[in-house]
């Protein structure tokens, strides 16, 4: 009799516990949130083909968002998500495409570069070397750095019209540095800007065999107190006319 209620009582606590695990089982699984998933970032991109044209040509500019609704290139205003356009631009233009969607913002960029005609002298009776002098300008560097500065390339679009113009004239690039560092370390400074400049030149249509390149490093400074002004007068790609 002893052992059969012992029996009886093990069913019964066995039994409460498969009733209470499974209770509990369905009440985790009700606890668990419904995460949304979250909203993909607007995507964009945007080129121009050719991206350097002489003055009154065209250029095709193309570009293509996803996850957006609300899509704008500067200058043109409104288009369409994906779509081609042909442009006549009077001068040198950075086209800015801004996405904007419920996920945020995309943005991408394409530069077309337009080689107007360079101006006539006003003194006709001048030289190709004194045109040369007067157009002519150097582009300059950050500390320790050879990439092209939004400045630089400014001088170096007025460069390219001029060589474009006089195809006759070739030039010899020359990289200079500031006083700090060690010789050799700014002989190799000194070769990637003027590198970088004639990299640039090429690109805006003047023909690489017209262009010679060497590095002076910080042999020959054009200013030479010890100053930032003063070194940021040196850390330039300078021209000379080549004969």
């Amino acid at each position: 009799m002893k052992y059969a209620k012992k029996e009886w009582l093990s069913l019964w606590i066995a039994f409460l516990v498969v009733v209470f695990s499974t209770a509990c089982h369905h009440e985790v699984a009700k606890a668990q949130p419904n995460v949304p998933a979250p909203t993909p970032a607007p995507t964009a991109a945007i080129s121009a083909d050719p991206g350097y044209i002489q003055h009154g040509q065209s250029t095709l500019l193309s570009w293509q968002t996803t996850n957006a609704n609300d899509i704008n290139i500067q200058g043109l205003g409104t288009v369409p998500a994906t779509g081609t356009r042909t442009i006549y631009p009077a001068d040198s233009t950075t086209y800015l495409l801004v996405a904007k969607g419920a996920g945020g913002e995309g943005t991408a960029s394409a530069r077309v570069t337009v080689n107007s005609p360079v101006a006539s002298s006003s003194n006709p009776g001048e030289s190709e070397e004194q045109l040369f002098a007067e157009t002519v300008k150097d582009a300059y560097f950050d500390y320790d750095r050879f990439s092209i500065r939004p400045d630089a390339m400014t001088y170096l679009e007025t460069d390219a019209k001029f060589l474009n113009r006089y195809r006759d004239v070739k030039v010899v690039v020359e990289g200079h540095c500031d006083e700090r560092g060690s010789e050799e370390y700014n002989l190799a400074l000194g070769a990637k800007r003027a590198a970088a400049v004639e990299q640039t030149l090429a690109r805006l249509g003047v023909q690489s065999a017209r262009i010679q390149t060497v590095s002076y490093g910080k042999e020959k400074p054009f200013c030479t107190s010890s100053s930032e002004q003063c070194w940021q007068q040196n850390r330039r790609g300078h021209f000379t006319e080549r004969q």
